[in-house]
């Protein structure tokens, strides 16, 4: 990634000497942007430019003779590579928290941090006793990086009625109401998701989600004021948006924020940055803390979402069918980037396809033992005969979003014994989350064991959560939900979907991933507790049965297995090339112990 003439190993003292123009002897850097997403844009890229590391979650904290950069289990080698270990010591943020770092290498030292840049519950979480963390009016990134990016400014989009299913006003009438449930006269969307689901809008601010920079603050009595560039919006924007969203430049906000004195306004402690607080708190306006309110709404599908995303995922799956295809036909030899591009140019051949919903993982052998491995040009491996091969990738499309993984077995030769074993039993825990029902009121937490049982019983596990929510033409991860052994007190709703991603990593040698997205929906049992939940399976990809141990199957997964496979033929076979038909029918065939 180049995001800067400046050396990188010059930028440090720059932002030293900025950090002391500002009165502060040190600084923090997180991640994210001033909408604390996911993906950023490359302005924003603040971490990388100083650091050099591109990790999607991490951040550094700079002091004028030590600095460090954290990130967790899944960028640790990564961090390594990129980071200049002259200037960076690197750190496991979970091992080594910043606070505990702040304490050891900050004591009587006064450290900044830019108050748009961080949420109230991250600012927590750094305090220390004997660090002063002060909120800065300027941030000395910025003020050093010279030659930064101009910020996104492209056209922002409407989402129509046939892809949303819900017109903007009636959301906003829903979530207003329960604002007033609340008592509380407004609240602050600061989430470019949440935005983009509430008004109906899209954009292309960032990479590989479709939101638009922006901020809004919904009212209880429906109506929303939207923080925007009035000549980015496109035709059609107002009229998806509905009476009663009026626009305000983005220089306004303040002013805007100011105007709710006396009044009891919510913000999310977790997705809006501090500046919100403190901006509101000075206006006298009483901060009441609570979710945000598009959260759980937006991650309940409706009918047409619902139906949206079966659409993506049919083209997904025709796409994936030919992609397998061609890994058996002409794999060998190519280049792990290669093959992304490759899977790319199978979904592109859908008029209907955007772009990747994420950076896909294509990990050839030892590459695999990384969950999220990032494969570079020149950087990367070829894909050779006797060696797992694991993809997982996803797609945007205007009506859904999809995420799949499969883990390959390449060359004429039989897998070891010990590789069939690992695969067959994260297929065992996928089988077991996908049959499960449920009760309403189950959390995801409760679910997660299902998919680990089967790699307990030998010792195995993985160090990842095994399903997160996803969005619709929205972004891969979406919360609130989740299924994770980290609990968290959200039950699964019917029209949730959720992904179910268990697997298996052997360092230096091999990963293990089977993942599919499922959604949440009445099963026609009830029980004592009412209608029982179950899961309806979204993405239909041959699963490789060369790495099936059938016998470690038992007869009820075994018959799951093989119905799927055949769902797989009936909605793929009728719509690929004969060449493709044959091989998917043949992968697809029954398996008998």
């Amino acid at each position: 990634m180049t995001l800067s003439s400046i050396p990188l190993n010059e930028r440090p003292a720059l932002v030293r000497k900025a950090c002391k123009a500002l009165g502060v002897d040190g600084f923090i850097i997180p991640r994210g942007d001033e909408y604390l997403g996911e993906y950023v844009a490359p302005c924003a890229e603040r971490l990388a430019w100083l650091t050099g590391f591109t990790g999607s979650a991490g951040l550094a904290a700079i002091l004028p003779e030590t600095a460090a950069v954290f990130s967790d289990g899944r960028y640790t080698v990564q961090m390594e590579e990129q980071v200049p270990h002259d200037l960076w010591a690197r750190r496991h943020v979970a091992l080594e928290p910043l606070s505990d770092w702040l304490a050891e290498h900050a004591k009587g030292l006064k450290v900044g941090y830019d108050p748009r840049l961080v949420s109230r519950s991250m600012l927590a979480s750094w305090q220390t006793a004997g660090v002063e963390l002060v909120p800065l009016p300027r941030n000395p990134i910025d003020q050093a990086w010279t030659d930064r990016p101009a910020a996104p400014a492209g056209p922002v989009v409407p989402q129509p009625l046939e892809f949303s299913g819900e017109s903007s006003a009636d959301k906003r009438r829903r979530l207003g109401q329960a604002l007033q449930a609340a008592r509380q006269d407004a609240a602050v969307i600061a989430d470019c998701t949440s935005l983009a689901w509430l008004l109906n809008i899209r954009g292309s601010d960032v990479p590989l989600t479709p939101v638009a920079h922006g901020y809004a603050v919904l009212h209880a009595n429906g109506s929303a004021e939207w923080f925007v560039s009035s000549d980015r919006l496109t035709d059609g924007v107002t009229e998806v948006c509905g009476d009663g969203v009026t626009v305000h430049a983005p220089s306004e906000l303040a002013d805007r924020l100011t105007a709710l004195r006396g009044r009891t306004v919510r913000v999310d402690p977790v997705t809006t940055a501090v500046w919100f607080d403190t901006t509101l708190a000075a206006a006298d306006v009483t901060v009441a803390d609570g979710t945000d309110p598009c959260t759980l709404p937006k991650a309940v599908k409706n009918r047409t979402e619902q139906a949206g995303s079966r659409k993506a995922h049919a083209l997904d799956g025709v796409a994936m069918a030919r992609f397998l295809h061609s890994l058996k036909v002409s794999g060998i030899g190519q280049h792990e980037t290669d093959l992304v591009t490759r899977l790319d140019g199978f979904r592109a051949r859908s008029g209907d396809y955007r772009e990747q919903s994420f950076d896909a993982i294509s990990a050839v052998g030892p590459n695999g033992a990384f969950p999220h491995y990032r494969a570079q040009v020149g950087k990367d491996r070829v894909l050779e005969t006797g060696s797992v091969y694991l993809i997982d990738s996803g797609g945007q499309y205007p009506f859904g979003t999809t995420d799949i993984t499969r883990t390959l077995w390449v060359g004429d030769e039989e897998p070891p014994a010990h590789i069939r074993e690992a695969f067959t039993r994260v297929l065992k825990g996928n089988i077991a989350l996908s049959r499960i029902r449920f009760p309403p009121g189950t959390t995801g937490h409760r679910l997660d064991v299902l998919a680990r049982a089967a790699l307990w019983q030998v010792g195995m596990d993985y160090d990842h959560g095994t399903g997160h929510g996803i969005g619709s033409y929205l972004s891969v991860h979406e919360g609130p939900q989740n299924i994770s052994p980290a609990p968290r007190p959200v039950a699964l709703e019917a029209g949730m979907i959720v992904s179910n991603e268990p697997g298996y990593y052997e360092p230096g040698q091999y990963g293990i991933r089977i993942e599919n997205l499922m959604l949440v929906r009445p099963s026609s049992f009830r029980g004592n507790k009412g209608t029982f939940l179950e899961f309806e399976i979204l993405s239909y990809t041959p699963i490789d049965p060369r790495l099936i141990d059938v016998p470690l199957l038992n007869d009820a997964e075994l018959n799951w297995l093989n119905a799927y496979h055949a769902e797989v033929q009936k909605r793929v076979l009728p719509q690929v090339e004969p060449e493709v038909a044959d091989w998917l029918a043949e992968v697809c065939k029954p398996l008998v112990r």
